[in-house]
């Protein structure tokens, strides 16, 4: 498979920065079988590729980043597939330490919501909407992790209460208990995403790379001391690489530093 053969997906490149674009606009991006393998081979793509270092995923149309799962495909076909890296490729990848940030464009529910919680940044147009509908029709968010990501991101009492009503917020309150970084109108959501994207471009490709790393392994350990101690491979590359010297250089001589990520 190719990013030129994709036909759920959006695989785009400018420089460092790969923009995903969830692309069935016609069904509100909800995912089926054969959209969950091209992202998940997108996001292979991205992990191998040095060239990428920062991932903006959207989704096509004005309506909707993602409402979850095409119920009508898998009512048709009874088919519930998904690759090993979970729901869109993502939501149970463990090892992509490259920054990925979730542009919502519109109403983000269910498999949606786990997109962008199993993502490292998040902002959204003024109008996007946000819910756990799933046990309002006789179910759970058990696909992608939500359950167990959303207490360890958000407050628990805004984590239950999303969970357990199956209501809908919109983009100020999803802001509010902190499942965005921003709220901005609709025509500046990628002009959003993408300066955060710039920032991010801005430091050592290495250093985020390794400081993602540290964060989420030590949420592993229960124990604060025993994350001090423990091994992230990526801190030493970090430490033993050309950048970090690069850094402190650039910054006596008074110029920009030029990372090769190396």
């Amino acid at each position: 498979m190719n990013p030129q053969s994709y036909r759920h997906c959006l695989y785009q490149t400018e420089g460092a920065l790969l923009t995903l674009t969830l692309n069935r606009p016609e069904v509100l991006n909800a995912m089926h079988p054969q959209a969950h393998h091209e992202l998940a081979d997108a996001f292979d793509r991205y992990a191998a590729d040095p060239q990428l270092r920062v991932c903006i995923v959207t989704g096509a149309g004005e309506r909707a980043f993602c409402v979850g799962t095409d119920l009508k495909a898998l009512a048709a076909s009874g088919d519930h597939t998904k690759p090993s890296t979970g729901f869109a490729g993502i939501t149970h990848r463990f090892d992509l330490w490259k920054p990925i940030i979730a542009a919502v464009n519109g109403l983000c529910l269910g498999g949606g919501l786990e997109i962008v919680a199993a993502c490292d940044l998040a902002v959204a147009a003024e109008h996007a909407e946000f819910g756990l509908p799933e046990p309002r029709v006789g179910l759970a968010a058990l696909g992608g992790g939500l359950l167990q990501r959303l207490p360890r991101q958000i407050p628990m009492k805004d984590a239950m209460a999303l969970v357990l009503t199956g209501s809908r917020i919109d983009a100020q309150e999803a802001r509010r208990i902190g499942l965005l970084n921003d709220v901005v109108p609709a025509p500046m959501l990628m002009e959003c995403a993408r300066a955060l994207a710039g920032e991010i471009l801005a430091c050592a490709p290495l250093a985020v790379q390794a400081s993602k790393q540290v964060m989420l392994q030590s949420l592993a350990h229960a124990n604060l001391a025993a994350t001090m101690h423990e091994d992230y491979p990526l801190a030493q590359r970090m430490l033993a690489s050309e950048d970090a010297k690069e850094g402190p250089r650039a910054f006596a001589e008074k110029r920009s530093p030029r990372w090769i990520g190396q």
